[in-house]
């Protein structure tokens, strides 16, 4: 069983900065991909950044130049760099962590991906 567990969120006038991030925690060996989605009211959950085990990142349009997504392989930890937040970024942010190799005394398996429990970012004046 894997487990992640977010942190960062809150609330920030336009223009500000906040840093969000997951922990994965559990029997685990390797994650190939951990990312970061957002849900705002009415609109579909997208994804906002990714980036793999070998650290290629993969960013929405809307986020390029403002937000960075960096992670600790050894911590099983991923974070989200957020600059220049706008309105139009809130939402509810969850991480996601796919591709886990799970390992149990000598055995290793495939687990199925998971998701944080998500963390409010609202964007305001």
């Amino acid at each position: 069983h894997v487990q992640l567990v977010e942190s960062g969120g809150g609330l920030v006038q336009p223009g500000g900065s906040l840093i969000l991030s997951c922990t994965a925690s559990g029997n685990i060996f390797s994650i190939n991909a951990m990312g970061w989605y957002r849900k705002a009211p009415g609109k579909e959950r997208e994804l906002v950044a990714s980036v793999t085990s070998g650290y290629i990142k993969n960013y929405a349009e809307s986020v390029k130049g403002r937000f960075t997504i960096s992670r600790d392989n050894e911590l099983n930890t991923v974070f989200l760099q957020m600059h220049g937040l706008k309105p139009e970024d809130t939402a509810v942010y969850r991480c996601k962590a796919e591709g886990i190799v799970g390992v149990k005394g000598m055995s290793y398996y495939h687990e199925d991906d998971y998701w944080g429990q998500g963390t409010q970012v609202t964007v305001s004046s």
